[in-house]
């Protein structure tokens, strides 16, 4: 079903943009570029010195290199991203997902140099993006959460204490993971202090924050989704 909010109507007037940032790599950049070429939108690719002849910088108007191979130097190089936005001119940058996608701190910084980022404002990111302040914000709205700690598990001895007030098997996140990266399930004290250190090191390199939060490991769980995407104007719609 879908259901349609609208409080203010739609700007007809609304300009698109004249060029596009992707911060991001592989299939996904591909995509948003295709999309950009059929709106008439000039696009600009990022890649990293391992990634200088990918596919999706031949397929962008411009490209620009914004650090050496590893992740942490590039594609999560914040200054060197803003930097390749104010070289190229791009007025928005399409996120793709993981990475800065949702990174608050990285919409911050383009909101503070007047570049629109194609997705949730800092404010909304900051409350659901991270998922440690999106179960605080989920608990306070009266939502049934996942038992488990809330807050940020300073390293593998609290990790360990956290699982055993939960109660075995827990599931070890990456509190601004996403896409399966930064996760492990563990069913004893050693599989925890293993988890917490894996975990922690995949988030620090995917995601350039290693924070971690423990719940309990819900077994053969129903995934559930409503979608629901709004927009500046105050227009709201939700399918599920």
């Amino acid at each position: 079903a879908r259901y349609v909010h609208t409080s203010f109507p739609t700007l007809a007037n609304d300009k698109l943009f004249d060029k596009i940032l992707i911060a991001n790599r592989g299939e996904i950049a591909c995509r948003v570029i295709k999309s950009c070429k059929r709106l008439g939108i000039k696009s600009v690719a990022i890649f990293s010195e391992a990634d200088r002849y990918a596919l999706h910088t031949k397929m962008a108007d411009e490209s620009v290199c914004v650090g050496p191979p590893p992740s942490g130097e590039s594609y999560l190089n914040m200054d060197a991203i803003l930097g390749a936005i104010k070289t190229t001119g791009a007025q928005a940058v399409h996120p793709g997902y993981g990475f800065l996608s949702e990174n608050m701190h990285f919409v911050k910084l383009l909101e503070d140099n007047n570049v629109v980022f194609i997705g949730p404002n800092s404010y909304s990111m900051q409350a659901m993006g991270d998922k440690i302040e999106s179960k605080i914000v989920a608990k306070k709205a009266g939502v049934n959460i996942i038992p488990g700690y809330d807050g940020v598990v300073k390293d593998d001895e609290e990790a360990i204490k956290r699982a055993k007030e939960i109660g075995y098997p827990v599931m070890i996140k990456a509190s601004a993971g996403g896409g399966g990266k930064g996760m492990r399930i563990a069913w004893n004290d050693q599989e925890v202090r293993d988890g917490f250190r894996l975990s922690s090191q995949e988030a620090k390199s995917s995601f350039g924050d290693d924070r971690l939060l423990i719940e309990k490991f819900i077994n053969n769980p129903r995934h559930i989704e409503i979608q629901v995407v709004g927009d500046k104007h105050g227009n709201c719609v939700s399918e599920y």
